[in-house]
């Protein structure tokens, strides 16, 4: 907080005043006034200082060896009493992590990468250690997800996932 003025005096920045000479300012840097206004300089700066954000375990990707897709069939229907379109995916994972359940989640078309964009499809990604995830591009229609329209199902013992949805009708 010091500095030398062009007449021979010195200034101390944090207390605003001047000295006559080097030894003054000393003596003023060990004085009450100066070290009061230190602390005051202190707190100030602790409480504009950011507070550190809490410690995250960050989440390390996992590191298996991908065995290849898996078996899957496709059904496309229309239900008999609304109409409405629907989809029933069958996904088999005969060699599927012990304790793991199959994942699912929709897709935009603008975030996928391997193809350009499309908005007339999204895309619906299943996933499941050690197999690769696969995806299917469906129309881009809004997903009835009504009680019994939007199913899924993990049967463990035959390593099945089953998910059934419908479109909700155009009116």
């Amino acid at each position: 907080y010091q500095r030398r003025v062009h007449g021979g005096t010195y200034e101390c920045k944090l207390c605003l005043t001047t000295h006559n000479n080097e030894g003054n300012y000393l003596a003023h840097t060990q004085g009450k006034r100066h070290r009061t206004n230190l602390a005051r300089r202190a707190a100030k700066d602790r409480l504009e200082q950011p507070a550190p954000a809490p410690m995250r375990r960050k989440v390390l990707p996992r590191k298996t060896v991908k065995i290849g897709r898996p078996g899957y069939q496709v059904t496309k229907s229309r239900d008999p009493l609304t109409t409405q379109r629907t989809l029933h995916f069958t996904i088999h994972y005969p060699e599927i992590e012990e304790g793991l359940q199959p994942r699912h989640r929709f897709m935009s078309a603008y975030e996928q990468r391997k193809e350009a964009p499309d908005k007339n499809f999204q895309y619906l990604l299943f996933a499941a250690e050690p197999y690769e995830t696969i995806a299917f591009k469906i129309p881009n229609q809004e997903v009835d997800k009504e009680p019994g329209r939007f199913t899924t199902n993990w049967d463990g013992e035959k390593q099945i996932f089953v998910l059934q949805l419908s479109f909700r009708s155009r009116d």
